[in-house]
């Protein structure tokens, strides 16, 4: 096939990318490389790309190119999607971060909601066989029945940037149900792996342990998480992405199900199916290191949701998707990868 990725400079979209190419198809990346976050990280994760491109193009015979073009920008968008022609569309691309959403709402409106129109619109007019985007365990918000299924209610997010996930949900639907245009969104449980992004709490933990300053420990280390490794998240994402959303021959307009309906609309929970102690994740950390952390304990940020855990029995039972990597073995990847990265012995 041929896949467009946005954001395929991202830690997801970047893993993404690379499975692709090494299953032999035709990849196009998105990203306008913004610098939310150290941008020699992206760009690092692009020049892998192309390396991984050189080698599967002799052996697969498939190709790679990337475009640096912002979603918002609508005319070069339509432009690629006429150009391009693709099969289907991985949409990774969004304004990341629970806590920057605090102080920079009108990112999030702008990529999230604006940035994802301008998506819908061109698969819309561009017969794309099927749209799978990237939404977020955080659209269950206030809900605390524990472990999150689909069908619960994801109607009282609690930060800006879970909201725009949820209008994702929802713009999604109406173009499904209007323009027949299969739709699958991915509900990610707090991803983490190698290539990962420096905002996120495995990164700062590790830098700060290897340099011996204080890291920082939110609701005094009380949160609980589904964590997901990277490949596992990356499986599901090219599972769903190869099984178009159809319609639920089931669906009763009296008693809406919320995570399908009478278009080819779906939404799936993405995660590891069990719940990991915050202090137990960084013990894990703290044995792989061989260096206890200094640990500042702070109170609940404000925005943050305390446990996560999610039901993956509709997206096992659709592609047989199921996590394989436990908590030990996905931060030993991670480590090994960030003391290669920054040179440490």
């Amino acid at each position: 096939m041929k896949v467009l990725v946005t954001g395929n400079a991202g830690f997801i979209g970047f893993h993404t990318s690379k499975r692709l190419l090494e299953e032999g198809h035709l990849v196009i990346g998105l990203d306008n490389l913004n610098n939310y976050y150290d941008v020699s990280l992206k760009k690092a994760r692009l020049s892998y790309l192309e390396k991984t491109a050189e080698i599967t193009r002799k052996k697969l015979n498939n190709d790679y190119s990337f475009f640096n073009i912002e979603l918002k920008d609508k005319d070069s968008l339509s432009q690629l999607f006429r150009s391009e022609q693709f099969d289907t569309v991985i949409h990774l691309a969004a304004q990341a971060g629970v806590r920057y959403s605090l102080t920079n709402p009108s990112a999030y409106i702008e990529s999230n909601i604006m940035g994802f129109l301008n998506i819908l619109e061109s698969c819309r007019h561009n017969e794309i066989k099927h749209l799978t985007y990237a939404s977020t365990s955080s659209v269950y918000g206030s809900n605390t029945d524990i472990p999150f299924k689909e069908d619960d209610s994801a109607d009282h997010p609690i930060q800006l940037y879970a909201s725009t996930k949820r209008s994702n949900e929802l713009m999604a639907h109406s173009y499904s149900y209007l323009f027949n245009l299969p739709t699958s969104g991915l509900r990610f449980f707090t991803v983490y792996g190698p290539w990962g992004r420096p905002d996120m709490a495995l990164f700062k933990f590790t830098k700060g342990i290897i340099e011996g300053l204080p890291i920082e420990i939110y609701n005094e280390g009380k949160h609980t998480r589904d964590f997901t490794y990277v490949d596992d998240i990356v499986n599901g994402i090219i599972s769903v992405n190869e099984c178009p959303a159809e319609i639920d021959a089931n669906w009763d307009s009296s008693k809406p199900n919320p995570s399908s309906s009478n278009c080819p609309y779906r939404i799936l929970n993405i995660g590891n199916n069990k719940t990991v102690e915050l202090m137990t994740y960084i013990s894990a950390l703290e044995n792989e290191l061989g260096k206890k952390a200094r640990k500042n304990f702070l109170p609940l940020q404000e925005g943050d949701i305390q446990n996560t855990a999610s039901d993956t029995s509709k997206i096992n039972t659709l592609v047989g998707f199921k996590a394989k990597t436990d908590i030990e073995e996905g931060i030993r990847n991670f480590v090994k990868w960030y003391k290669d990265y920054y040179n440490i012995k």
